[in-house]
């Protein structure tokens, strides 16, 4: 699934490209997760101001509205002046004055979604439980450091729910875990203020360079001008299971938390 980094690669692969256009008409194939909630053709004409990410969405501001974007489980983007013939996975266009925006999503768990503004209830229904923004000054160690003492569950399930902090998915959070010496299955609410500062420090500087090498193209993920992620080429734990660690030698582990794969050093990350 496309996390924080790869929605922000794929924002600003596009953004200066498509700022400024004008709509000129709107596609829709299959059904997506959920409906457009307008009539394609209301959108002709409007002009794309801008593009943003919060968490996982883009948000593509109009002149009147916005469109909420989400890649889904294996979902694309693919901005381009011309574009080749639509395929059995393209499910949506934006074709606009400045080139086409197309979303490319094999199992349709993906969606486009309008609304008025971001207090509108689908804007609202699909941002308002979203946490602090890891690569934004809002992420204070003061307030991390107070959502995890509020939480009992293992460390590794509170940074994928998303709630206190955004985008840190699974291969982030087994990264940052490992350059913090943490264990994915540790008590959230049981680490030190200098082990929760390790963490904090971790995942910005493991979501940072993630956004630096592209994001990670695990299976197909690419942006929006058809690059590649490298960041899972450099990864220390995740999906190592049986190789040894990078930094002591132990062979790396894996444990299965809900249905994610947490890999961990047994001698690096503790407790």
């Amino acid at each position: 699934m496309p996390e924080l980094p790869e929605v922000e690669v794929t924002r600003r692969s596009f953004a200066a490209a498509i700022s400024g256009a004008r709509i000129a008409s709107v596609w829709v194939g299959k059904p997506l997760r959920w409906p457009l909630g307008c009539a394609p053709e209301s959108l002709v004409g409007r002009q794309v101001l801008g593009v943003r990410r919060r968490g996982k969405y883009l948000l593509l501001d109009l002149d009147q509205g916005m469109l909420l974007m989400h890649l889904g489980m294996s979902g694309s983007l693919v901005f381009a002046s011309t574009l080749a013939q639509r395929g059995m996975h393209d499910h949506f266009e934006l074709q606009t004055s400045q080139g086409s925006l197309r979303l490319h999503d094999p199992r349709r768990f993906g969606a486009v979604v309008y609304a008025e503004h971001e207090q509108d209830e689908p804007a609202h229904k699909l941002l308002g439980h979203w946490g602090m923004e890891p690569l934004d000054d809002a992420f204070t160690l003061a307030a991390f450091t107070a959502g995890l003492k509020a939480s009992r569950a293992p460390i590794k399930q509170v940074l994928l729910a998303g709630r206190l902090v955004v985008g840190v998915g699974n291969i982030y959070a087994s990264e940052a875990l490992f350059l913090s010496g943490i264990r994915p299955t540790t008590v959230a609410q049981s680490l030190g203020p200098k082990r929760v500062q390790r963490l904090h420090t971790a995942i910005v500087q493991v979501l940072s360079l993630a956004v630096e090498k592209g994001g990670s193209t695990l299976r197909n993920f690419s942006s929006a001008d058809g690059s590649a992620g490298h960041f899972q080429t450099g990864a220390h734990v995740y999906a190592r299971e049986g190789l040894p660690c990078h930094t002591c030698a132990s062979l790396v582990q894996m444990v299965r938390q809900g249905q994610r794969s947490s890999f961990f050093c047994p001698s690096c990350q503790q407790e």
